[in-house]
């Protein structure tokens, strides 16, 4: 795919995280550099499947015209395919999008590159999604992110589909029109396992009046990532047959993981409440 195409366009979704680490003798990065390391991940959404066509990521240095196209570092996506379902990307799952030694300094913009063919799958059915021409540019993130010389820096992006994908109407259209959040910091995540699998329950982290969600793997493993620090409650909200659990004052730690023990969940018919959770 020719990332130069002026038909391609760029997106920021939702939630970027940035987690640092040491790096190791065998990936020794050159002076002066940081290494960032670009995953993508999603949250729930009630669709068969959602696919994107993922181009890469591209990334705007401190203090750069971010008018200057010339200005931006470009990370490709290193599936030449670059097709990705988005809601594949849940219970801890992230798709890989590719990595970079860049100049050691901030980052102040990031977004996600995305080509033209993007759809959802519905009872069966694929739906082309359109893009407002508004977007056709590219929506800009701020992220005013610092990057240390020899630091190796995993960044995830949070792409929430459920909350990106507009209904035009009655018209039988759908429109991809992302909502934009930035988590700028090392942040918190929490992590656990909800049991039987077959329970398949969504996973909604609340603090305040905001909501993060998630679902379980085929494990029953799942990871709500991007968290700021404070108290959670967690809400494990399962299909019919299963008692929903809720678990308050979970504290989620900056730069941490926040482990649990395994959930077990009783069977029982239970109403299903994600009508209550708040929605940002």
């Amino acid at each position: 795919m020719d990332l130069s195409n002026t038909k391609n366009w760029a997106i920021a979704i939702l939630v970027v995280v940035i987690f640092a680490s040491c790096n190791s003798e065998d990936d020794e990065i050159r002076e002066g550099n940081a290494k960032v390391n670009v995953s993508l991940i999603d949250a729930p959404a009630d669709y068969d499947g959602v696919w994107v066509d993922v181009l890469g990521v591209e990334i705007l240095p401190g203090d750069v015209d971010g008018n200057d196209e010339s200005a931006w570092i470009n990370i490709p996506y290193e599936n030449e395919d670059g097709q990705v379902d988005l809601l594949t990307l849940t219970g801890g799952n992230a798709e890989f999008i590719g990595s970079k030694e860049v100049p050691a300094g901030k980052i102040s913009q990031i977004r996600l590159l995305l080509g033209e063919d993007n759809y959802l799958v519905m009872d069966g059915e694929r739906i082309e999604l359109t893009t407002p021409s508004a977007q056709q540019s590219g929506l800009k993130l701020q992220l005013n992110q610092e990057l240390m010389a020899g630091i190796q820096y995993d960044l995830v992006i949070d792409f929430d589909a459920a909350k990106s994908i507009v209904e035009a109407g009655n018209s039988g259209r759908y429109i991809l029109k992302p909502v934009i959040r930035a988590v700028a910091e090392e942040s918190a995540s929490i992590e656990g396992q909800v049991l039987p699998v077959e329970a398949d329950p969504v996973i909604y982290g609340v603090i305040n009046e905001d909501t993060v969600s998630t679902f379980t793997n085929e494990t029953g493993a799942f990871a709500l990532r991007g968290l700021v620090s404070g108290d959670y409650t967690i809400i494990i909200d399962p299909v019919e047959g299963y008692q929903t659990a809720i678990l308050h004052n979970v504290t989620a730690v900056e730069g941490e993981v926040t482990l649990l023990d395994p959930i077990e969940l009783e069977t029982s018919e239970t109403m299903k409440i994600a009508d209550t959770i708040p929605v940002l």
